[in-house]
């Protein structure tokens, strides 16, 4: 039985206000060593980013948000580690791209700014379009779903479709189904469930379930409620692990941690495993 590699995106968030690690690596060295530190322990995208998408946190400005990124992305690229931009805005991506970077990761799908797709099929680059409706609307808000699996398909179909008529190549793109963005816990684990389909749609698929609040609300037991209050971000990278895992089940092309160890670890599980299969 054959199976594809699951690679590991490391995040770098270069914030003052990320939910997970604000504030721990604004200064530009730290943040380049924890890219070091990162890659050392497996991952083999390091994924930058300058603005928060905490429900509440306020959007810096485009000068800010370069200058926050930039120096990092040229430090990693110049030591020759692949890295990934996350950013919505695409002046700020092209400036990663000339800087080094090799993948923009945009949370927007190319909704937050018009210029996206443009810059993207002009430069050639990877691009990672997520699903997310909030850029439409409120962006904290939840929206419904009559079938989750099933619609955020549709309109990541319909998110290439629109870049693909902009002149961005398929093979450019890789897709997110934007676990957490827009979407309650119940559509988080429905989509976990139904990542294969996602995976269907024939592109490669990110997955980015990291420390996400949904992850921190777990039964002490089988059959015991949930609970009310979550547990600290630091506290859900076993959690993560696991999704890690059913991701590369599903047959996704990579997975966003903020951890690298234990994913790192529940992916060589499931590689070895495989292995042992094939050679029975």
């Amino acid at each position: 039985m054959s199976h594809r590699h699951t690679s590991i995106m490391g995040v770098v968030n270069v914030t003052p206000d990320s939910f997970s690690d604000g504030g721990r690596f604004v200064d530009p060295a730290a943040a380049v060593a924890r890219g070091r530190d990162l890659a050392a322990a497996g991952a083999e995208l390091i994924d930058v980013g300058g603005e928060s998408t905490r429900p509440g946190s306020s959007r810096p400005s485009e000068d800010e948000e370069r200058g926050r990124v930039l120096p990092v992305v040229s430090a990693l690229a110049q030591e020759g580690y692949a890295v990934s931009i996350d950013t919505m805005r695409a002046s700020v991506a092209q400036a990663a791209l000339e800087a080094g970077a090799v993948l923009v990761n945009d949370v927007s799908g190319g909704l937050g700014d018009p210029e996206m797709g443009p810059m993207v099929a002009q430069t050639g680059a990877r691009y990672v379009v997520m699903h997310w409706r909030g850029l439409l609307s409120d962006p904290t808000a939840t929206h419904h779903y009559d079938d989750v699996v099933g619609e955020v398909c549709a309109e990541l179909a319909d998110r290439v479709d629109a870049l693909v008529g902009l002149g961005v190549r398929e093979e450019q793109l890789v897709l997110d189904p934007g676990l957490g963005f827009s979407k309650d816990a119940g559509h988080n684990w429905t989509l976990l469930a139904g990542l294969d389909r996602v995976v269907a749609l024939g592109l490669p698929v990110l997955v980015g379930a990291s420390r996400k609040r949904f992850l921190g609300r777990l039964p002490a037991r089988p059959g015991a409620p949930v609970p009310d209050e979550p547990t600290a971000p630091q506290e859900r990278d076993v959690a993560t692990a696991a999704t890690s895992l059913l991701a590369a089940q599903a047959g996704a092309w990579a997975v966003r941690v903020h951890e690298v160890g234990p994913t790192r670890d529940a992916l060589a599980v499931w590689e070895l495993t495989q292995g042992a299969a094939g050679a029975r």
